[in-house]
């Protein structure tokens, strides 16, 4: 594969016969739509509308959050607070672009701080973290646009209340960074009240949308991975991603409609299957930026997360010969770093192994991942096999600003909203009421009464 190619998608295996039938025709008939789609998208960006705002972020000044990360990657440890796109971005870069067992490894492997996610509201996963660094040279970073999600205004109560009380008020306020609204919510006025660092969340950019932001890039460049290279990467796709003009050319256009035309053939279950432990959180994150972005109106497409070749033990069976309800993407890293050789054993015990001597692990995962791949095919299963030259920045801007890309042209092709999650808000409502939110009374009590109705029949032993 030519490393200077962003990515490489091969799809000859995605089109189908009978009655579910999905050929290239079919494809091809979409140009209108994504044409369409590419104007809606840029258009909306370039008037600075909410939601649309992540595709200027990779040409966007960064001289804010390059300046503080420099502070942070003088800590010994970073906490951050958040959660959903708060959250998943960071953990998506750095598993992709650190070495792995990054908190274990010793400062001078490191050349970083350690670092640690305050997600999921968990006081065992609190403590624990708490328990690990010295408060003294840490610095605890809280994201969230309204300052007011449940999970994450627990948590950093919980950093808040223990860094005041083991440093005092003015140094406690020191160690803390806040990224928020430039004038909404509740953490913008905790902001001016302490005076901490802080930086503004970009408005017209969402949550799931804003690993390119300060959201994720500010912990990324204090642990040393390069930011600069990583959004030149994600202003080389959208650049190429612009001048297409045919199907053809547009290998994000062919993945969007290849996800519209089999959603609508009933294989609205979307499997991404990456090779590679390091992009193992990559579909974590693009669990999220694809379920809340298309689950919209009674319809959608099912984000399923696997790992290859892991899941070649665990899934593979229902994959081949399970219902035809899904479209497979076979994600893989045609180079690899620091491969490792296999050697030939000297132990007769091991003479069935021989085919394995002199071979190399990456080589062993991109055979399987062509295996996978070729057996999908020959069950009649729509696959996509996408490839990428290395792991690197470079590559990874690439590959996020593809999926973002993707993910708001499916949005446009099933006439939804994209960039908004009502369905979410819904569950936050709720929250806030049976936590004992002022103004969210109602919403408490239709917990209760939807609470009784479920209740009606119970089963115990």
């Amino acid at each position: 594969m030519n490393e200077k190619a962003l990515l490489s998608l091969a799809y000859g295996s995605t089109f189908t016969e009978g009655e579910r039938a999905v050929s290239f025709s079919n494809l091809e008939a979409l140009l209108p739509k994504f044409k369409g789609g590419d104007a809606w998208l840029r258009q909306n960006a370039a008037e600075g509308k909410e939601g649309f705002g992540w595709m200027n972020l990779p040409k966007r000044s960064t001289d804010e959050i390059r300046t503080l990360s420099r502070w942070l990657a003088t800590r010994d440890s970073i906490v951050q607070i958040g959660i959903g796109g708060s959250a998943l971005g960071n953990l998506m870069l750095h598993g992709a672009l650190l070495p792995p067992y990054w908190n274990e490894l010793s400062n001078a492997k490191r050349g970083g701080p350690r670092f640690f996610m305050s997600d999921n509201v968990d006081p065992t996963d609190n403590r624990a973290i708490w328990d690990l660094i010295n408060p003294e040279n840490t610095a605890i970073i809280v994201v969230s646009k309204s300052g007011s999600t449940a999970e994450t205004a627990a948590n950093f109560l919980f950093f808040w209340e223990k860094l005041r009380d083991r440093l005092g008020d003015a140094a406690a306020r020191e160690r803390i960074i806040v990224v928020t609204d430039k004038e909404k919510g509740i953490l913008r006025p905790f902001v001016d009240e302490i005076g901490c660092k802080s930086l503004i969340l970009p408005e017209d950019v969402g949550g799931r949308f804003s690993v390119l932001s300060c959201v994720g890039l500010l912990s990324a460049w204090a642990l040393g991975i390069d930011c600069k290279t990583l959004l030149s990467g994600a202003a080389a796709m959208d650049e190429s991603l612009a001048k297409a003009e045919s199907v053809l050319d547009n290998p994000a256009w062919i993945m969007a409609g290849l996800s519209f035309l089999h959603m609508k053939k009933n294989r609205n279950m979307n499997v991404l299957m990456p090779y590679s432990d390091a992009l193992e959180r990559f579909g974590e994150w693009f669990a999220q930026l694809w379920g809340e972005s298309i689950g919209k109106d009674g319809q959608g497409s099912t984000p399923v997360r696997a790992l290859g070749a892991i899941d070649q033990h665990s899934q593979i069976q229902l994959y081949t010969s399970g219902p035809d309800d899904k479209l497979y993407t076979i994600l893989t890293v045609a180079h690899g770093q620091k491969d490792i050789a296999l050697p030939a054993a000297q132990e007769k015990a091991f003479e069935k192994l021989s085919y394995l001597y002199g071979k190399s692990m990456d080589d062993l995962r991109n055979f399987e991942a062509t295996a996978t791949t070729a057996a999908l095919s020959k069950a009649g299963r729509p696959v996509i096999s996408l490839s990428i030259p290395a792991l690197d920045a470079y590559h990874l801007g690439g590959l996020i600003q593809f999926y973002e890309y993707v993910t708001g042209i499916m949005g446009y092709l099933m006439e939804v909203n994209p960039f908004d999650q009502p369905g979410v808000e819904q569950g936050k409502d709720y929250t806030y009421g049976l936590m004992g939110r002022s103004g969210f009374e109602a919403q408490a009590q239709e917990v209760r009464d939807l609470g009784a109705k479920i209740n009606e029949r119970t089963a115990t032993i």
